[in-house]
């Protein structure tokens, strides 16, 4: 999730890799410790856990994936070298981790080199989180409006639109933290203005739309019809 310039000594690691299957490794990996985690490692072996595993697929992949395309893209359409590097250790550490039913979010990050100003740097490291946040009304949007049109959508696309709702809204709003490698700190050094209406609607989306908010929303919905 973070976006850093990598060193002389990483451009041959750089160099010799492949962003798609890299991004494929790191898919996969959250995929996996995120279904594990929200199955109950006592219940891998039950039809819950593939039901969980296609969620995570699609939440995970739009998640981590896009996120990462985000500042990708944006650090490449200002001149710069980007690479996504997937942190192997980290993705096999979240698996083993799952079992105990903790769930960490550390996939891997992207690389980029290039001379940039620092509202350059600071719109690369606000691609990633801002996507989330995108993804996160998208999601909320789509769920809100099947519940107001009555569209029949089967129980598990709406058990999908919520969990990306929730996850894309914490993992926005939880890459804002203005420490060390998050892309917050990056925003902040570049404009807290920025910065705090970033984290702001990260708040509004993760904590004032909590869940029973969303909830009796759906319940009002579901009952003008």
């Amino acid at each position: 999730m973070r976006n850093i310039f990598s060193t002389p000594s990483e451009d041959a690691f750089v160099g010799g890799t492949d962003d798609n299957i890299e991004l494929l490794k790191a898919w996969a990996g959250s995929t996996l410790a995120f279904a594990v985690v929200q199955t109950g490692s006592s219940h891998l072996l039950t039809l819950a856990f593939a039901e969980n595993l296609i969620i995570s697929a699609v939440v995970c992949g739009m998640a981590f994936v896009l996120h990462e395309l985000a500042h990708r893209v944006v650090a490449r359409s200002y001149g710069a070298e980007a690479h996504f590097i997937a942190n192997n250790q980290w993705l096999l550490f979240s698996v083993v981790l799952a079992f105990a039913g903790m769930f960490i979010a550390a996939p891997g990050a992207v690389w980029h080199r290039g001379a940039l100003t620092p509202r350059q740097g600071g719109l690369i490291a606000l691609a990633g989180p801002v996507t989330n946040l995108a993804l996160a009304l998208i999601f909320l949007l789509t769920l809100c409006a099947a519940m107001l049109f009555g569209l029949p959508l089967p129980s598990m696309l709406l058990i999908t639109l919520f969990i990306g709702f929730k996850f894309n809204a914490w993992l926005g709003l939880f890459n804002m933290i203005p420490a060390g490698p998050f892309d917050g700190a990056k925003v902040l050094a570049w404009n807290w203005r920025v910065f705090a209406v970033t984290v702001s609607v990260g708040i509004g989306l993760a904590f004032i739309l909590s869940d029973s908010v969303v909830f009796s929303l759906l319940r009002t919905l579901a009952g003008l019809f």
